[in-house]
């Protein structure tokens, strides 16, 4: 299914990304609003597996919020393009997403749409969380976000993960459905995760 054309504008790609409470959402909310008072239209995504604040928005940690369409896949969103295409197109979580959403914010951008994605760039693993990397190779504009270590003071890149007041171990999915976690910015000096060598030795 191809996308319908939007002529003469000039498109290209943004990405934010950053640990968990770097105020990505704010930032990508901050663009959105930004394009709005510039009277563009806009179309904002999110995944629908992120529920964490509300079903159908894009919310940050404080609590600023932006309207959304949430959808199950790459294949969804495209579906819910309309015609004639937007000026703006803005996804949240785009971690989230599968490798078909690549696709489409380049098919976008092609066709004179400004796409802003936002997202983890690296799992609790510390290691590169889905289409992140491919999206940042391809991005004309890259912005990478810090938050504060909680437990140093430094400036924080990853995320720590807790699954029932322990840090995760590095075997745990990527996303657990049911199970009590929480999370905090880390820096690499304080940023934990639990190896096979050390789960045998406690």
């Amino acid at each position: 299914m191809s996308l319908p054309h939007l002529p003469h504008h000039q498109g290209w790609i943004e990405v934010v990304v950053g640990p968990m409470f770097s105020g990505k959402s704010d930032e990508l909310i901050r663009r959105i609003k930004r394009a709005l008072i510039a009277r563009q239209r806009v179309l904002v995504f999110k995944p629908r597996i992120d529920d964490r604040y509300n079903l159908t928005d894009v919310s940050s940690h404080d609590g600023i919020r932006a309207e959304a369409i949430p959808v199950r896949d790459s294949t969804e969103l495209r579906v819910r393009l309309t015609d004639p295409l937007p000026e703006v197109v803005a996804v949240d979580e785009a971690q989230f997403f599968d490798a078909g959403l690549i696709g489409v914010v380049l098919e976008l951008a092609d066709k004179g749409v400004r796409v802003i994605c936002a997202g983890l760039d690296m799992d609790f693993r510390g290691e590169p969380f889905g289409i992140i990397p491919d999206l940042l190779t391809r991005a004309e504009y890259v912005e990478k976000l810090y938050a504060v270590c909680p437990v140093c003071g430094a400036p924080a890149t990853r995320t720590q993960r807790f699954v029932n007041g322990k840090p995760a171990r590095y075997d745990d999915p990527v996303i657990l459905v049911g199970a009590r976690e929480a999370y905090e910015p880390r820096c690499r000096k304080c940023h934990t995760v639990i190896t096979r060598e050390v789960q045998e030795i406690l």
